[in-house]
């Protein structure tokens, strides 16, 4: 039986590797490296397994999902990103992902992931699962942080490039939008945080493993 998969990612070299990899019950059905491409053509397509980058600009993997699922629940997420953090992990699968491994997985091992996902299983990198467990631990749902939650998704990216070190000029770039509207969700952050500055906002993001 053929798996179609669906592949998104902002690196366009990432994508064509991507692409070669995967082969024999694995048929790629299309891709996209921008976000809102990505929602329109995944529910055109209707692919068994997405294959979903974390960080890319306009909300990242988790909008993706969001959106797709509002309106095709049968299709299923597998992450696919360099960043093992744990807020990461658990805002993918807060959105609906069934797995997250990290880009270093051997290219059998993901062939694996997107049939284990496909077959409706979870999986994750051996590292990972941990993260899940223990926000899941004897509840059924996410532990919640509302601090956290109260920040929209945007508000969260932003913040964690400022506990990151990164300048609001790099900032900008990294989410392709202008300065003014980083300083805009940066006071947004110190506001909805009551925070003062952005070095507390970086430690307050470093104690919570926000990184």
């Amino acid at each position: 039986m053929t798996i179609t998969v669906f592949l998104v990612d902002d690196h366009e070299i990432f994508l064509a590797g991507l692409r070669s990899e995967l082969r024999d019950d694995l048929a790629v059905v299309g891709a996209a490296s921008d976000v809102d491409a990505a929602i329109d053509m995944i529910r055109e397509r209707d692919p068994d397994v997405v294959l979903i980058d974390v960080h890319m600009p306009a909300g990242g993997g988790a909008r993706v999902i969001t959106e797709v699922l509002k309106t095709s629940a049968s299709v299923r997420f597998l992450a696919l990103s360099v960043s093992d953090a744990a807020e990461d992990v658990i805002a993918m699968i807060r959105a609906g992902a069934r797995g997250y491994v990290t880009k270093s997985i051997a290219p059998a091992a993901l062939g694996d992931a997107i049939r284990t996902v496909a077959g409706g299983d979870a999986v994750f990198s051996p590292r990972l699962a941990g993260f899940v467990l223990d926000a899941f631990a004897g509840t059924g749902a996410p532990v919640v942080d509302p601090e956290l939650d109260q920040l929209s998704a945007r508000e969260r990216e932003v913040l964690r490039l400022i506990a990151r070190g990164y300048a609001y000029k790099e900032i900008a770039s990294e989410l392709a939008i202008s300065i003014k509207t980083v300083e805009t969700h940066v006071s947004a952050v110190l506001r909805k945080l009551q925070l003062s500055n952005r070095y507390e906002v970086a430690r307050w993001a470093s104690e919570r493993r926000i990184i």
